[in-house]
């Protein structure tokens, strides 16, 4: 199971922390990603990193704003967000895809992710 918690209400220019407690199946050898869905919106892929940490890929509409990482050893992952726009408002998911053992593999496909979690609301005010 994957539980996506840090979300809340911050200013137009904030930064939140998101973070993703990741339970049951082989967390270390998984792809893991986030996403997110605003209000009448199709959920949209933000980042994901392999299973070793060293390879992330990332939406262009949170490129250099947004930060993916993992914690091996603590089962996390999470999601540092700097520079906040009202148009980020949304619920945050995280998920998980199988790497089927290619260490490098990351993705942006959602249908890939089998995995995923509650999410965890933010909002950005102007």
């Amino acid at each position: 199971q994957l539980q996506a918690y840090g979300g809340g209400l911050v200013q137009a220019g904030g930064s939140l922390r998101l973070s993703c407690a990741a339970s049951g199946r082989a967390f270390s050898t998984s792809v893991m990603g986030w996403f997110r869905q605003a209000p009448g919106k199709e959920r949209d892929f933000l980042a994901a990193i392999n299973w070793t940490g060293g390879s992330t890929k990332y939406a262009d509409s949170v490129k250099g704003r947004f930060t993916i990482s993992r914690d091996i050893g603590k089962r996390m992952v999470l999601l540092q967000m700097n520079s906040l726009e009202p148009e980020d408002t949304a619920v945050y998911y995280c998920a998980a895809a199988p790497a089927s053992g290619r260490y490098w593999y990351t993705s942006d496909q959602i249908h890939e992710y089998d995995v995923r979690g509650q999410g965890t609301e933010v909002t950005v005010s102007s």
